[in-house]
């Protein structure tokens, strides 16, 4: 059971890290792999994850693989790595949403006659130079910033909406 575990480790890592697989083959294993095993290998580097995930589990069920290492891939509402590592017998504590504090600027529209204004105004909070910030404000909508803290972010918006930008934050 400890081998196919491994087995499919060496496969997956294939497929995620070919560069670090292969220091590992050449450390590991000094002669060529078979043409078979060759083949796998190519077979497995195409697959997308998806594919490899599906992979996965079929391997763990006809090896008869009761629970598979741990694998953490993040996706935004996930939770995080401690939610993934919560005990397996634990039950499940609804998170608490934690209010944001870091958001993004987006430039929605802005009217013709203030784009000049604008782009100075972008110029003031993003340092970026006269040409970065007209492309920028030509590109509308678009983000002009983020990570902003919800006070800056406000005052940001309200300098902006005052000379006649569409601007929200999220």
């Amino acid at each position: 059971m400890r081998r196919s575990s491994f087995i499919v480790r060496v496969a997956l890592s294939t497929v995620m890290h070919p560069v670090t697989s292969a220091r590992l083959s050449t450390a590991s294993a000094p002669h060529q792999p078979t043409v078979r095993v060759s083949a796998m290998v190519d077979e497995i580097s195409r697959l997308s994850l998806l594919e490899v995930a599906d992979l996965t589990e079929a391997l763990r069920v006809r090896l008869g693989v009761q629970q598979m290492p741990v694998m953490v891939i993040l996706n935004p509402g996930m939770g995080g790595p401690a939610a993934a590592f919560s005990g397996a017998g634990a039950a499940a504590v609804p998170e608490e949403k934690e209010e944001k504090t870091a958001f993004d600027l987006k430039l929605e529209s802005f009217e013709a006659a203030s784009k000049i204004k604008i782009i100075k105004e972008v110029r003031t909070f993003t340092n970026l130079g006269l040409k970065e910030a007209k492309e920028l404000v030509e590109k509308a909508p678009t983000v002009l910033k983020t990570g902003v803290l919800k006070e800056d972010a406000e005052k940001i918006v309200e300098k902006l909406k005052h000379i006649g930008a569409k601007v929200v934050f999220e």
